[in-house]
């Protein structure tokens, strides 16, 4: 391996760290008053070394945002890959599932929350229409389902954002029961 190449694989090491670090404290609270400082603090780093990588706050946001759709791609491939050749509602059912075990971590779903709200910055909106494009076409192509299947599958994703920033799954009124019922939370099916 060249000088070269072997400094592009330590520093695409190094970014793919500091995205794993960046996730939990831009869940905290968001894009807009998170500093780079703390970043660089959570992965023992300077905010220097993370500005020559990511070239700014707002490039360091998008690609944790563009991580957490990897993610979520790889979680709905893992699901559809425990219903091969069933029903397109049997794969959507798992890729559910395993869609729910992934954002049982919050701070992917709080990311995703808090992305959600700073869309009034171009750049991330951007990100983010291009991150449920890429889930919706993979839903359709793994699932085979039509239009309203995935359409109801996005909704229910939305909904499973819902329960869980809100940890409705622990409250006990008959407006959350019924919000939760028969949801996927945590692992567990809901009744």
């Amino acid at each position: 391996m060249s000088t070269t190449e072997a400094g592009r694989s330590t520093a695409e090491a190094r970014k793919a760290a500091i995205l794993g670090k960046a996730v939990p404290v831009f869940a905290l609270k968001g894009y807009h008053a998170t500093p780079v400082t703390e970043i660089a603090d959570a992965a023992g780093i300077s905010q220097a070394y993370v500005f020559r990588l990511f070239g700014s706050k707002l490039g360091l946001f998008t690609a944790t945002l563009e991580r957490c759709f990897g993610l979520i791609e790889q979680a709905l491939r893992e699901g559809a890959e425990k219903a091969p050749g069933a029903p397109s509602a049997q794969v959507l059912a798992a890729m559910g599932d395993a869609y729910a075990a992934l954002v049982a971590d919050r701070d992917l779903l709080m990311l995703q929350v808090h992305a959600q709200s700073a869309t009034d910055v171009p750049e991330i909106r951007d990100c983010m229409r291009r991150g449920y494009a890429a889930s919706v076409t993979l839903v359709h192509e793994l699932s085979g389902g039509t239009r309203d299947q995935v359409q109801y599958f996005m909704a229910m994703g939305l909904m499973c954002h819902l329960i869980t920033a809100l940890e409705l799954d622990g409250v006990d009124d008959p407006w959350a029961l019924t919000l939760v019922n028969g949801m996927t939370v945590h692992g567990r099916r809901a009744e």
